[in-house]
């Protein structure tokens, strides 16, 4: 079912913020859900949000899953959506698939799959992709490769079996196919990517060399789709993952989000290609706009299921790829306990700055804003202007129990004073306050003292020589959207 109700017009009076405040406040979990999150990361979201759901192309997915028969939700408030790339050709003329490179094969499969985790404190976001060709168990169907189940069951079977495979809950499903794709990277104005070694692959119509490109919708499509490099299925997850950063990476250094025109194209083409649950309606993309609008490029973790065997011959007389069970066990696990997959419990909560005898830095520091005045919108002004000044405050300003509080107060635990002092070098006449009860928090207690935040000044790191490249990463490892992006 489909509706379209018009958008806001900016003639008419809709002026979306400054691309500054667009990009310090951007919360691209585009990293998974790519088009439809990609407004969650700017401000126009907040003004668009209902207009923007009734374009989306929505899917009955959960409906007739029986709840006793899939994993229990997790005990946090975290979610997890599977990401579909779907390869339908339907309605695709010849000549686009030629352009393409895509073939002529009917039906429907899932050609790119990957599960996104939203940690329960909305600063982290964990995406993991699931080769196409995992031999697994299909609910109904018996053992087979679980892009199978797409075709054979549509968007519900495939939520089924992944669920089957990884004892993890799906909350939401987000479907994305290939045109669309290749215009959403289009509307972006291209994005960079780079080899470590050259591709030829004369089906999927791409000729590289090692190093970096900058890539159209069509040659992204090609770059992401293909398979032949040693590594097969596995090298083309990884290319996939650098795809999706660069998208993040371009959309957050480029005017894409404050220009009017190109937001408008930007989100016409995305919307026309994603299909959703039903769930997924306009309050659910309200909250976590307000929730996601901390995120960044280093706050987006990029993983692959860990595999045992890549040549396993299966019944079928075809090749296939197993799991090191251990392994995905112990991955998927963390998942549901909403623990970080590198093993760092501060990574979901909690500033890590100073850890490396650094000085903190504003992305590596959240805060949560309390208005101790009193005067209305004063605490979502400062909200604003410490995200502007590159801190995370992934939720929105609340008021403090008391609105007589005369001076600005920097709230911290034990642990944080250096974190805290940081920010307090930021707001003139504001002072230190420790409460051993707070942990790893910081919280901003405005007072009527408060005029305005001072951003800091920060150190130039030197340039890496040697640009990130897809490749290098072992099966199982993490790392994040940052180091996805071709740099050097």
């Amino acid at each position: 079912m489909r509706s379209a109700p018009t958008p806001p017009d900016p003639r008419r009076g809709f002026t979306p913020p400054s691309g500054h405040v667009r990009r310090k406040r951007a919360a691209l979990l585009m990293a998974g859900t790519m088009s439809i999150l990609i407004l969650l990361a700017s401000g126009t979201a907040w003004s668009l949000t209902g207009w923007v759901s009734g374009q989306l192309n929505r899917f009955d997915v959960f409906g007739e899953m029986v709840d006793g028969d899939r994993p229990q939700a997790g005990a946090h408030g975290a979610l997890n959506f599977l990401i579909i790339g779907s390869d339908t050709r339907d309605g695709m003329e010849r000549e686009k698939q030629n352009e393409l490179g895509v073939g002529r094969a009917e039906g429907k499969r899932s050609d790119t799959m990957m599960l996104v985790h939203l940690n329960d404190d909305r600063d982290h976001i964990t995406v993991v992709g699931i080769p196409r060709d995992s031999w697994v168990d299909v609910p109904g169907h018996g053992e087979n490769k679980i892009n199978a189940a797409y075709s054979l069951g549509g968007p519900s079977l495939a939520v089924e079996t992944v669920e089957s495979a990884t004892h993890v809950r799906i909350d939401h499903y987000v479907e994305v196919d290939f045109t669309g794709f290749v215009d959403m990277v289009d509307a972006l104005g291209g994005i960079e990517v780079c080899l470590p070694q050259p591709i030829d692959d004369e089906k999927a119509h791409l000729d590289m060399a090692a190093g970096t490109h900058r890539v159209d919708g069509t040659e992204a499509l090609a770059f992401a789709r293909t398979r032949a490099t040693e590594g097969g299925d596995l090298d083309r997850i990884d290319r996939q993952q650098q795809v999706l950063s660069a998208m993040l990476e371009t959309a957050l250094s480029t005017d894409t989000l404050s220009d009017p025109q190109r937001f408008g194209d930007f989100v016409d083409t995305a919307l026309n290609s994603v299909t959703v649950d039903e769930g997924l309606d306009t309050g659910a993309i309200n909250t976590l706009a307000g929730q996601l609008r901390g995120i960044g490029l280093g706050d987006v973790t990029f993983t692959t299921v860990p595999v045992e065997q890549t040549d396993f011959w299966t019944p079928h007389g075809d090749v296939a790829v197993t799991w090191d069970r251990r392994r995905a066990a112990d991955m998927f696990a963390r998942i549901n306990a909403d623990k970080p997959l590198d093993g760092a419990e501060g990574q979901s909560g909690g500033s890590a700055a100073g850890t490396s005898g650094s000085s903190p830095e504003p992305a590596d520091i959240r805060l949560q804003v309390f208005n101790g005045t009193g005067i209305p919108g004063l605490g979502a002004e400062a909200d604003r202007a410490f995200s502007d000044a590159g801190f995370r405050v992934p939720s929105s300003a609340r008021n403090w129990s008391s609105t007589e509080v005369p001076e600005t107060v920097l709230r911290h635990g034990p642990g944080n004073k250096e974190e805290a002092a940081a920010v307090a070098e930021t707001v003139p006449g504001s002072s230190l306050e420790e409460d051993e009860q707070l942990g790893d928090k910081i919280q901003v207690v405005i007072g009527f003292n408060y005029r305005e935040v001072k951003a800091p000044e920060t150190e130039q790191a030197a340039p890496d020589p040697s640009p990130r490249q897809s490749g290098g990463q072992e099966h199982g490892d993490a790392s994040s959207a940052r180091e996805k992006v071709c740099e050097g």
